[in-house]
């Protein structure tokens, strides 16, 4: 971990010109006290950093130094830009390498690219945290330490013994064989076999994780797309599931197949509105979902979606149907 931290200092300094001891400790995430023994090492091993007293002094790199890395073309680094912007390397607790190793592949540029590249993707933005409507993209905080717990059983195929917590129950212990990492939509999962058996845990339910030294139970290889597809589809098709009668305006249609868990029938009415039956995970989600949409959608089926729907409006009419209580 330190050679890639020197690694990230140099870097650093080269990228950003005289840094003091306190901006190096924030972006390299330790003490001003570890960056000042790291400038002794590099001193000592013959990079040439310097000291600059006063009030805007700090460290640099003497003029004209050069690190020796494998270079890229302009667009092999901007497509790694690009890919270094999502945000699933911080769901699998890799942010602080991803941004050692986006150090490293503007530096591998030749000089006459470095500009160039990095100002591209500054103008390409993928997945901000927010939509056009301020809505905030719904992430989980996972910490570090239990995700790299995870990352280090899936790649070295050993079992892992998880304290988790399935929703509406205490965390319990539990061992299982590790297949594969997943995120969506900034929910990291963990693909697992446990007794021979398909599961499924979401890493944000992680109350600890241990590495075991035996080796897990699972296939050589494995097709993480399929697998994922595949544990979705029984998913969707269990538990007590709520199928809707409902229509909805063409220009909302995304953002209901966006939170239902499957349509099984769409057409169009005469006024242009979609008549559609989707499948919902239990009346609560339905009702959550029809809401958002207020007078661009209408269920039509079951009635006791619509009653409860009702009784939403009708709460709010009351409570909006005086004047306001003085303060």
């Amino acid at each position: 971990m330190r050679a890639d931290r020197l690694v990230s200092l140099v870097l650093l300094l080269r990228h950003r010109g005289r840094l003091s001891a306190a901006t190096l400790a924030r972006e390299l995430e330790v003490s001003t006290r570890t960056v000042l023994r790291d400038i002794e090492a590099l001193s000592a091993a013959g990079v040439p950093v310097y000291a600059e007293r006063g009030r805007h002094g700090g460290f640099a790199l003497l003029p004209g130094f050069q690190t020796e890395l494998t270079g890229l073309n302009h667009d092999e680094a901007l497509a790694l830009l690009v890919a270094g912007s999502r945000r699933g390397a911080q769901v699998f607790g890799l942010g602080s390498a991803l941004a050692s190793a986006m150090l490293k592949v503007v530096d591998a540029l030749p000089e006459g690219q470095r500009h160039t590249a990095a100002g591209a993707a500054q103008r390409l933005l993928i997945d901000p945290e927010t939509d056009l409507l301020s809505r905030r993209v719904a992430g989980e905080e996972v910490p570090d330490t239990i995700v790299a717990e995870v990352r280090r059983a899936v790649f070295a195929g050993h079992k892992l013994r998880i304290r988790y917590a399935a929703a509406g129950k205490p965390p319990e212990w539990r061992t299982v064989d590790p297949i594969g990492l997943v995120t969506v939509r900034e929910q990291g999962y963990l693909l697992a076999t446990r007794s021979g058996e398909d599961r499924t845990y979401r890493l944000s339910r992680l109350a600890a994780a241990e590495e075991l030294p035996e080796p897990a139970q699972r296939p050589e290889l494995v097709n993480l797309d399929r697998a994922w597809q595949e544990r979705s589809t029984r998913f969707r098709t269990g538990g007590d599931q709520l199928a809707v009668r409902l229509r909805v305006h063409p220009r909302r249609r995304e953002e209901l197949v966006g939170t239902a868990l499957a349509v099984h029938s769409e057409q169009t009415d005469a006024d242009g509105w979609l008549r559609m039956e989707v499948i919902f995970q239990d009346s609560r989600h339905a009702e959550w979902a029809l809401w958002q949409l207020a007078t661009n959608a209408e269920a039509l089926a079951p009635q006791s979606l619509r009653t409860s729907l009702r009784d939403r409006a009708t709460a709010i009419i009351t409570g909006y149907g005086g004047p306001p209580e003085a303060e």
